[in-house]
């Protein structure tokens, strides 16, 4: 039976033909897929910053971590460790005025930083202090350092006859403060205290030692009586 058939497609003809992709050329080879492209450039920024970010945070930790200096240790306030004590009566300088009292004491840093003895004093304006060694010296700790102090009477009305509880003033320096402390050097030292006075004011005019005395007692009676009157009126 001769006809005519359906006609075959021939070869690249069908549509399904071109769904196949074509080889890559050597130009497509060399700087692949755009796509492809740009996934591996996203990908590297993204390691890069998640890298940048370990790195900033392990940083951080290790400065939150790192050792700290220590604090310096505040040390104790000079008055707190030095002991000022009463050794008795010396001998008075070949230079020193008449009538001069001088004894010594030892003084004693008991702890911490060197202390310097910035100014030994005394509450009396009528008596003048000198002291050997002379005012500033440093300290040595644990070690009693003796100093020899000399009184001389500058004017007998401003000094007390009988000391009652008198008291060295010294400035003490270390690395903490500067202080004043007063030290009460106990009933030996107001007794010699008190005798060397009385010596050394009596030649003194009995009329300036009788206006001396009075004064004080109507002082007295003043306070007496004004504490009294105070006290009725409460």
């Amino acid at each position: 039976m001769s006809g005519v058939g359906p006609v075959e497609p021939g070869e690249g003809t069908r549509a399904w033909d071109d769904l196949e992709p074509p080889p890559p050329t050597g130009h497509e080879q060399h700087q692949g897929h755009p796509a492809a492209l740009y996934y591996a450039r996203h990908r590297r920024a993204v390691l890069a910053s998640a890298a940048a970010g370990v790195l900033l945070a392990g940083g951080g930790y290790l400065y939150a971590t790192r050792p700290q200096a220590p604090v310096p240790a505040v040390g104790p306030f000079p008055s707190q460790v030095v002991d000022v004590t009463y050794l008795g009566a010396e001998g008075s300088p070949r230079n020193a005025p008449k009538g001069s009292f001088t004894f010594a004491v030892r003084v004693t840093a008991l702890s911490g930083p060197t202390i310097t003895i910035v100014e030994i004093s005394q509450p009396y304006a009528g008596l003048h202090l000198t002291s050997a060694p002379r005012t500033p010296f440093r300290t040595r700790t644990g070690f009693g350092h003796k100093i020899i102090v000399t009184m001389n009477v500058t004017e007998c009305a401003n000094t007390p006859r009988n000391a009652g509880l008198p008291f060295l003033d010294v400035t003490l320096r270390n690395t903490r403060a500067i202080e004043d402390h007063s030290y009460i050097l106990g009933e030996r030292y107001a007794h010699d205290l008190s005798e060397a006075l009385q010596v050394a004011c009596s030649n003194d005019p009995p009329s300036r030692a009788k206006r001396q005395n009075a004064a004080e007692n109507t002082a007295a009676r003043s306070a007496g009586s004004h504490n009294v009157d105070r006290t009725n009126r409460l």
